[in-house]
């Protein structure tokens, strides 16, 4: 059986300066894969590289996905194919409610309408998925650290990703939340999602 997400022999360079140097993984569904390394050992070039950030044809080697290859040209094809990437720096937007950030630009439609019903319905349970206790039209910059990374990480389940990618997942967090994440990964290992830890 292919592994869900492989990299073969992957080489990246900028200007001369080699930040990957034949770099070759594979991720299995359910796995949590740990990349650890100094600043600099090059994680946030393969991070990009992963989720289309650095489209292909800008390095060596080759992505597979489901052991087919896999030409990631934007961010939004890797999210097409179940690729996503939670960052330190959170993509949510403070002045929305949780609801609106979960949704933004893929809203349920009702003919040309948002329909609201839906997005408080759907973000309802995409909230209890990853065990966030919240009402979705609570404001996100009311939220801490750790209730906007579970956004995100609903945010990103609700896009059926199959790979999460999760940069210093941890390092923003006081203990008790660092505790809840890493419950959550373990959940979601068993309903079959791979993990890239990054630290």
């Amino acid at each position: 059986m292919p592994a869900l997400l492989e990299a073969r022999s992957i080489t990246k360079r900028f200007a001369g300066v080699t930040a990957l140097r034949d770099v070759s993984f594979e991720l299995q569904p359910g796995e949590i894969h740990a990349l650890c390394g100094e600043n600099g050992a090059g994680k946030s070039t393969l991070i990009k590289l992963l989720s289309g950030l650095h489209p292909a044809g800008s390095y060596e080697g080759e992505l597979l996905l489901d052991g087919a290859p896999a030409h990631f040209r934007t961010i939004a094809d890797a999210q097409e194919r179940g690729l996503a990437v939670i960052y330190q720096e959170l993509a949510l937007v403070d002045e929305l409610t949780v609801a609106e950030n979960l949704f933004l630009g893929c809203e349920p439609r009702r003919g040309a309408l948002i329909d609201w019903d839906a997005v408080w319905h759907e973000a309802r349970t995409w909230l209890a998925r990853v065990g966030l206790e919240i009402s979705p039209d609570a404001r996100v910059g009311d939220l801490g650290v750790g209730g906007k990374q579970l956004v995100e990480i609903a945010k990103a389940l609700s896009k059926e990703a199959r790979v999460l990618i999760l940069d210093e997942p941890t390092a923003a967090l006081p203990e008790r939340e660092v505790e809840t994440l890493l419950t959550l990964m373990a959940e979601l290992r068993g309903r079959g999602i791979a993990c890239i830890y990054v630290s």
